[in-house]
């Protein structure tokens, strides 16, 4: 094992990570993580629910008439840069000069994202009056720098500290969408999001956001301004409440030879983990159930009445799976049970909350048995909504086998998956649904505990990467995702949601089309 002086020791001390957590970390760099094995995808005949318009308004009633008996919250991660989303405007301004060829080369570009399509319709796009204001008291007018092509001037602002700023900051803090009173950031469209469906018998509506540390006074300056504006609109009391990712999930990172890579001073350098790490937030959040989106992930009024319906009809469902988990769960505790009792609850666990349940469950005794599904059923719940896959990329739903030989429901990513593997590729072909990010979980027992979510987490489903600092090769290490492997022993139900309810900002032309656009 590698060795560690005393002041690695003292700065790991310091992050508050446990020695043998590093230890442990070390040894996944030198064993790396094993691809999931794919079962088969989840579909609509196979572990995934197409609710019909009925079932919709049904869960939709059940969520109006129960929700009162819990606390309600929205989560959102909401500390990612916006860097990557201007990636091709980066580009641009490494290559343009301002002379006659590369306007020439730009005038050429076709496509949707490119910087001539962004310039073309820069007009259109949220921020551009912000944009326009800041420009004006640099004593510079947009206009006459687009009209004289001096597209770099106005692109810089949009980037740069001087202007906008917006290169360096979350997307949360954003101005996504244009409305006649003004524009929005993403974190008002949360906000407003979040008063349709988390809004409680005191008229509280409550939110949580991860944030990171260098941006908390600003996002602190933009909720107290979008309080003060939407609880006088919406007639509603916000309880915003803010954390940060945990040092002490930082992981370390290594050589190429898998040794502890040092700063030039001679430290260990850590990195963050991950949105896994997130886990250690959620967990310490004490509402009953949670909405987990993420914060690109949001369309404009006009658009939003199938989230607010599949959000009330997946809480509604969630909670009549949780009450009739609960009711289970007392009888299985009491240990007094007809052998008639148990094949009901057996049949529950695998057609309602879609617990795979092996062929050798029906050799066990009855003792046995109860025991089996008391512990299969006293897990944390979520409901996942899955839309159509439209050629997107990203995660999806999956049966996959552990390494135990349990075969359960697993929100499963690319980077999981063997690519190479022919069999597995078929099987990832077959698929026919992919992950928005988009899930109710329930944090309670049956007995009113809240559940310790760090004792459900696969932490055989990391991801390792290669980065580089200083100009020297580095291995980082990320923790099992938040809804991939940190949730992995969850019971896992898969909901097929409409495609509206998935438009995310993954790059600043996105909001050019027209589910981000005014009517």
């Amino acid at each position: 094992m590698t060795q560690l002086n005393d002041k690695d020791l003292q700065q790991i001390k310091q992050k508050g990570i446990d020695k043998l957590q590093i230890d442990k970390q070390i040894t996944s760099f030198v064993k790396g993580f094993p691809y999931v094995k794919l079962v088969a995808p989840a579909t609509v005949s196979s572990g995934l629910l197409a609710l019909s318009p009925h079932e919709v308004d049904q869960w939709i009633r059940h969520f109006d008439e129960q929700k009162d008996r819990f606390n309600l919250l929205k989560f959102v991660p909401a500390s990612g840069a916006a860097s990557r989303m201007f990636k091709h405007l980066f580009e641009f301004l490494q290559e343009f000069d301002g002379s006659e060829a590369t306007v020439a080369k730009l005038s050429a570009e076709a496509g949707f994202n490119t910087a001539a399509y962004f310039i073309q319709h820069i007009r259109k796009l949220a921020f551009f009056n912000s944009l326009s204001k800041k420009l004006d008291a640099a004593g510079s007018n947009i206009d006459e720098l687009l009209n004289n092509k001096a597209y770099d001037r106005v692109i810089e602002f949009l980037l740069s500290d001087d202007g906008l700023g917006y290169a360096n900051l979350p997307k949360a803090l954003l101005e996504f969408h244009a409305y006649p009173a003004g524009s929005r950031l993403a974190l008002e469209e949360h906000l407003i999001e979040a008063f349709h469906y988390t809004t409680d018998e005191h008229n509280v509506a409550r939110v949580h956001l991860t944030i990171s540390p260098e941006h908390r006074s600003r996002f602190e300056e933009e909720i107290s301004r979008a309080t003060a504006l939407y609880e006088k609109l919406l007639g509603v009391r916000f309880e915003i409440s803010l954390s940060e990712q945990k040092s002490s999930t930082d992981t370390i990172a290594v050589d190429l030879n898998n040794e502890p890579f040092r700063n030039e001073d001679g430290s260990l350098l850590f990195r963050p983990g991950g949105h896994g790490a997130l886990i250690e937030n959620l967990n310490d959040l004490e509402e009953d159930i949670i909405f987990i989106k993420n914060i690109d992930n949001i369309v404009p009024d006009r658009l939003r009445n199938d989230t607010y319906r599949y959000k009330k009809a997946l809480a509604g469902l969630l909670i009549d799976r949780q009450d009739k988990t609960w009711d289970y769960l007392d009888l299985l505790d009491s240990g007094n049970l007809m052998s008639e009792e148990i094949e009901e609850i057996r049949r529950f666990a695998a057609e309602q909350l879609m617990i795979a349940i092996p062929p050798a469950f029906d050799g066990l005794s009855e003792i046995e048995k109860i025991d089996y599904l008391f512990v299969k059923l006293n897990r944390p719940i979520r409901v996942c909504g899955m839309v159509k896959n439209e050629g997107e990329p990203g995660g999806g739903p999956f049966w996959i086998e552990n390494t135990d030989g349990e075969v359960s429901l697993q929100i499963i990513e690319s980077s999981q998956m063997d690519l190479k593997n022919k069999q597995q590729s078929e099987l990832i072909a077959k698929s026919t649904h992919f992950n928005p990010v988009d899930l109710i979980c329930g944090m309670y027992d049956f007995q009113g505990n809240k559940f310790d979510l760090k004792e459900y987490i696969d932490e055989e489903t990391g991801f390792i990467s290669l980065k580089s600092k200083d100009g020297r090769d580095l291995k980082a290490l990320e923790l099992p995702g938040l809804w991939n492997g940190a949730m992995a022993d969850w019971i896992t139900i898969f909901v097929e949601t409409p495609i509206i309810t998935f438009n995310p900002v993954k790059t600043v032309n996105d909001l050019l089309r027209p589910q981000h656009q005014p009517a």
